[in-house]
């Protein structure tokens, strides 16, 4: 269903039935896992994915930022230049 890279890959789902009657599959929450890293200003042009290409050697990986900052959101998490975020360990 997703990639294998993906935040989600191997989120559980659940199969519920709708009040009016279709089907529906859903992930379940996913609990992020607690991480460190080192504290890092957003500067302008600042993109998730060239961070993580950086830092991670895989662009796809961005969503690991997020995580580690605890955003739903991913791109708003470089939104304001001058925030603050955390840079996860490799």
């Amino acid at each position: 269903m997703f990639l294998e890279n993906s935040r989600y890959a191997n989120v559980p789902t659940d199969t519920v039935t709708t009040r009016d009657g279709p089907e529906v599959t859903a992930l379940r929450l996913r609990p992020l896992p607690p991480t460190t890293g080192r504290p890092q200003t957003v500067i302008e042009g600042d993109r998730l994915d060239v961070l993580a290409e950086r830092h991670f050697g895989d662009g796809t990986r961005f969503w690991h930022i997020a995580d580690a900052n605890t955003e739903l959101v991913a791109n708003d998490l470089l939104a304001r230049v001058l925030d603050r975020f955390n840079l996860p360990e490799k």
